[in-house]
């Protein structure tokens, strides 16, 4: 697995800054430290084998939707023709559910939390940390962009829809 080590700003990141692990998340190079959320993307890979790449992003959008929708445990996207950009997903009928996990420091029980959203979410395309960001993946990078921008979009879309008057 490659991930980012901690620490290191994204921004400046090219393909040889990327740090390779296990599956455990135990780094190759023991002078270079995993990111605090690598134990997450292990959960996601051996809960999705057909992943081949995972993303993590934090948006306006995605913070504060994960936060008003926190007590529901998740982000219902329905009737959004864009949704059909998801893998799977042919008709804009579709409902998403986007799990949402309390957010928290202990990465340890997150990843337990992570564990039980995707057996509870059986086909989600992302998941959620409240306040935090949002985690999508894909058979490759490029798919996990296209559900990246698809999710991000419907988010924007929803939460304006949410703020806008009159409600439909």
């Amino acid at each position: 697995m490659l991930i980012s080590p901690s620490g290191f700003d994204k921004g400046l990141m090219t393909t040889a800054d990327l740090l390779a692990t296990d599956m455990d998340g135990c780094a190759a190079d023991s002078a270079k430290k995993p990111s605090a959320e690598t134990a997450l993307h292990v959960v996601i890979y051996r809960a999705r084998p057909e992943a081949g790449a995972i993303l993590h992003v934090h948006s306006i959008w995605n913070t504060l939707l994960s936060g008003r929708f926190a007590e529901s445990g998740h982000v219902p996207l329905k009737g959004y023709e864009l949704l059909k950009g998801l893998s799977g997903v042919s008709t804009h009928e579709h409902e998403e559910r986007v799990p949402i996990l309390r957010n928290s420091q202990d990465y340890e029980q997150l990843a337990a939390e992570l564990v039980e959203a995707l057996r509870t979410y059986t086909d989600p395309h992302g998941v959620l940390l409240s306040r935090h960001g949002l985690y999508t993946w894909g058979k490759s990078v490029a798919e996990a962009r296209r559900h990246l921008e698809a999710l991000e979009f419907l988010f924007e879309v929803e939460g304006r829809r949410l703020t806008s008057w009159p409600h439909d």
